[in-house]
């Protein structure tokens, strides 16, 4: 056991409290933030809350997030209202400790199904779900009062439903919300607000316990039905569903139990949901009080699209709308924070001078640490999408902005979030205009473990040369048109005999770097080059003789270590005797994670010094042959 010195430590700011209970009445449960809010103004970067004898630590500046999201010394921490849960989802992805084995399973399996082939699949779906909203709002026209968390739920309801497992809620046919809703929201709440009461207290709370129990039984046998469906009637979707019932681990070739696939229908169905509506919600309300940003963003898209219909690649080219989606979440993360604890058996000393036992459970405010003055300056609480465009993005500091989680325990599903958003917020401004309900409205949060704005109502009208039956026709057409791959056909060169060829590696856990693969093999006849092969690192290390044709490499480092894929070919490279030549020449492309930014480019640099010290070069006619042609 590793001795830690407190010689030099110092307190935790705490707030006095009462016998037995503790600080509960320094926490509101119906307003939880609001109340850590008011601590972290009275405490300032730190202070710690204990209830019913156990002692939390709550951290409110980006110096210290950040230092805890250090994987080496901190574990996501499985405590409270997230305890709770695990009664309804168990080891699910969200629920789980880091380490389960139904966790490890599922993590490997699931991560590639959120990689961008799959996410570009589900694209169709998402703008299904999404013609649906629109339809709705413009047929109602400017005199329907919108409720706007509610048909937002609807939308990222059906939206995961669809693309994921291939059931429709159909949620826009009907008035009430689907029992799922319902019942998702007591599991959550009652989870939310059950540690804030002693055990002893139980048998009074004997209706919430008989609902709680109710919630869990409903979507656990709703889930459970949906799996049987897709088992009696399977099809040939490549999704979330498909991955866990058809997946194996790719390091022990052992598929996911039925159990954990509903512990997961159960995590995706709702995580899936619920903070996407949230953000779009706070989304709506941000835009509305900055008709500047307004403007902007419905510029952005008549710029962008214009009057043809959304494609998948306009996505990449709408940065106004990607900068509000990440400002409102930095103020108004629908996640307000996550939790993690020390990995040493005698705890941890954070900010060089407070002593967390292993154990006690470190809360990052989220809604503190992203208004951070000494990141954001003075103005910190004010929503100003500018401060988010790419540029500026990406000089913030690590730890800055962490809305999707921290690293292995980050949100895997962030990527279908993002381009649901980015296709929600694109095609609504692109139809309709929008005002508030009411005009002098002020945010109010309903909280219940995610936030969503409460009683916010907008209108709609129809941007000038929309009817609702116009719009249903543009939707209805080809959802993504010809003209991104008009353009690749027109530019590619066909293949030739005289094409040099190569071979592309690649390692990707996501899909990300499988994707950049298969693309750069598609653009290669255009600059005189053919792909003979597109194929995992590990199965260049499997063979005998490896190719001696020229490789290019894209490969990414997972937390700092090699991909599930290319951990045989790094042991490989790894181990080369000293005297071996390779006469193979390369060029590695790097990729990584900007939540490990310190470890973002290990691997594929590791393997370019690697390879550089065996390789015999090719003969300089090649190279230059080569140089020339993809000049």
């Amino acid at each position: 056991m590793a001795i830690i010195d407190t010689r030099d430590t110092v307190p935790i700011p705490q707030p006095k409290g009462y016998p037995l209970v503790g600080n509960i009445s320094d926490v509101d449960t119906e307003h939880p933030t609001a109340s850590l809010l008011n601590l972290t103004r009275k405490y300032g970067e730190i202070y710690s809350l204990t209830i019913f004898g156990k002692r939390s630590i709550f951290l409110n500046t980006v110096a210290l997030l950040n230092e805890v999201c250090d994987e080496k010394r901190f574990t996501k921490s499985v405590d409270d209202g997230l305890a709770e849960l695990r009664a309804g989802a168990h080891d699910g992805l969200f629920t789980a400790h880091t380490g389960e084995k139904n966790w490890t399973i599922a993590h490997r399996v699931l991560v590639p199904a959120f990689g961008p082939l799959n996410m570009k699949d589900m694209f169709d779906g998402m703008k299904d779900i999404c013609s649906q909203l629109v339809l709705k709002w413009a047929r109602m026209g400017p005199d329907y009062c919108v409720p706007v968390t509610d048909d937002f739920t609807r939308l990222t309801l059906d939206t995961i439903a669809l693309c994921a497992m291939g059931f429709r809620f159909n949620s826009f046919y009907k008035d009430e919300l689907h029992p799922f809703i319902h019942a998702m929201f007591a599991f959550l709440k009652i989870g939310a607000d059950k540690p804030m009461r002693p055990k002893i207290m139980s048998p009074f709370y004997r209706a919430e316990e008989q609902k709680f129990e109710k919630s869990i039984k409903y979507m656990r046998s709703f889930s459970a039905d949906l799996v049987k469906q897709r088992r009696e009637h399977p099809t040939d979707a490549k999704d979330l569903m498909a991955a866990m019932i058809n997946g194996k681990d790719p390091q022990t070739g052992e598929s996911l139990p039925e159990s954990s696939i509903i512990d997961n229908m159960i995590t995706f169905l709702v995580a899936g949901h619920e903070t996407t509506s949230g953000m779009l919600s706070l989304l709506w309300y941000y835009m509305l009080k900055s008709p500047e940003a307004y403007r902007k963003a419905q510029a952005e898209v008549d710029n962008v699209i214009g009057l043809r219909s959304i494609q998948y690649e306009d996505l990449n080219k709408l940065p106004y709308i990607n900068a509000m989606l990440r400002e409102t979440l930095r103020l108004q993360p629908t996640a307000p924070g996550f939790g993690v604890t020390p990995k040493a058996e005698g705890g941890e000393i954070i900010g060089g001078k407070y002593h967390v036992k292993q154990g006690e459970s470190i809360f990052g405010i989220l809604h503190a640490v992203h208004r951070d003055p000494a990141v954001y300056g003075a103005d910190a609480d004010e929503w100003k999408p500018e401060r988010m465009l790419d540029e500026e993005f990406e000089k913030l500091p690590p730890g800055s902005w962490k809305p999707f989680g921290n690293g292995a325990r980050g949100c895997i599903g962030r990527p279908f979030a993002w381009q649901e958003a980015q296709l929600v917020v694109a095609t609504l401004l692109q139809y309709l205009n929008f005002h508030m309900d009411n005009p002098s409205y002020e945010l109010q949060l309903k909280e219940a473990l995610t936030i969503k704005p409460q009683d916010f109502n907008i209108r709609t009208s129809l941007r000038e040369g929309w009817t609702a039956t116009k719009i249903e026709q543009h939707l209805s057409g080809s959802i993504r048109g010809g003209q991104a791959d008009q353009h690749t056909s027109e530019n590619a060169a066909p293949t030739s005999d005289h094409a040099i060829p190569f071979t592309i590696l690649y390692g990707s856990n996501s899909g990300t770097c499988e994707a950049f693969a298969q693309t750069l093999s598609q653009d290669a006849t255009a600059h005189g080059f053919k792909a003979s092969k597109v194929v995992t690192l590990d199965s260049y290390a499997r063979q005998k003789d490896p190719p001696s044709e020229p490789i290019v490499i894209v490969t990414a480092s997972y937390e700092g270590e090699p991909t599930d894929n290319a951990a045989q070919f790094h042991d490989w490279l790894a181990n080369l005797p000293e005297d071996k030549k390779l006469t193979t020449s390369h060029a590695v492309f790097g990729a990584g994670h900007s939540d490990w930014k310190t470890t973002f480019h290990r691997v594929p640099t590791f393997i370019d010094d690697k390879l550089s010290a065996h390789v015999v070069l090719a003969s300089a006619s090649v190279v230059a042959l080569t140089q020339q042609r993809a000049t």
